[in-house]
């Protein structure tokens, strides 16, 4: 059929002839925190931590997932839908949020066909004055394995233990990009296990470039702990002079101290904006 101008055709246009499909909004929130440490006079670890959440329904009931939640395709954005989410399932807020990417498998949800864009979101969990949801829980990350073809993460909460296996394999020799896709991980939803493993290499990247780190810091810290963040999150140590080189523009010493017990006093710095 012609149609006259724009105002005719949206007029007669029928959606009806095209397929429909949902969308979801994830979020990976990742914190890089100090553990308990009983003992006083050890330096205290960092430690990165995934909150996840058990579902109540199905499908994958009583397995973990990461926050989400359906499009209101006529109301909100797809950040604000995460947001959104956020709120509702974690009662967080007003934390850093970006875009990681778009999960589009065919048979990702078994109830209809569903397209997920997911976020990143960080955070220094030991700053947050709100309580997360009672079926939400941080797991830490306490392991990772990586060969030429899988890696292994290992993630535990208190006396539960979940091991996630990824298949790898090289998508683009040139600038070293995989494919990732889970393996047989029953006890985690949909694809959650290739998100959250796409969203800590996004991270570790990301480090190389940006000041992205400073979303998981206190306002003020000691160059120790800034340190220790950043190895956690490379997943190695790095030498006292290299490490001072990568921030030495990043941060600024202040004129306070930590006079925590069990160490000499440290100078605090703060990220310089």
């Amino acid at each position: 059929m012609n149609y006259k101008n724009e105002e005719e055709f949206l007029k007669n246009y029928n959606s009806d002839i095209y397929e429909k499909l949902s969308m979801t909004a994830d979020i990976l929130l990742i914190s890089v925190s100090s553990e308990d440490n009983d003992n006083y006079r050890k330096n205290e670890e960092k430690r990165m931590s995934i909150l996840l959440v058990k579902r109540k329904d199905y499908p994958y009931k009583d397995c973990w997932c990461l926050p989400g939640g359906f499009l209101e395709p006529k109301k909100e954005t797809l950040e604000e839908c995460a947001k959104r989410v956020l709120k509702q399932e974690t009662n967080l807020e007003d934390i850093y949020l970006e875009q990681l990417y778009t999960f589009d498998s065919l048979n990702r949800d078994p109830r209809m066909r569903v397209i997920s864009t997911s976020f990143v979101a960080l955070v220094d969990k030991n700053r947050l004055t709100s309580m997360i949801n009672q079926n939400a829980y941080w797991f830490d990350l306490i392991k990772r394995v990586e060969t030429k073809d899988k890696v292994t993460l290992t993630l535990q909460k208190e006396d539960e233990v979940i091991e996630i296996n990824i298949k790898k394999e090289l998508k683009e020799k040139t600038t070293d990009r995989y494919n990732y896709s889970g393996l047989n991980n029953t006890h985690i939803a949909f694809d959650h296990d290739v998100v959250i493993l796409t969203g800590l290499e996004r991270i570790r990247n990301k480090l190389n470039y940006t000041d992205i780190v400073f979303n998981m810091m206190p306002k003020y810290f000691t160059l120790k702990e800034l340190q220790q963040v950043y190895e956690v999150i490379l997943g190695k140590k790095l030498l006292d002079p290299a490490f001072r080189r990568i921030i030495k523009d990043k941060v600024k010493k202040t004129n306070k101290l930590d006079t925590g017990a069990g160490h000499r006093p440290s100078v605090l710095y703060e990220y310089k904006n």
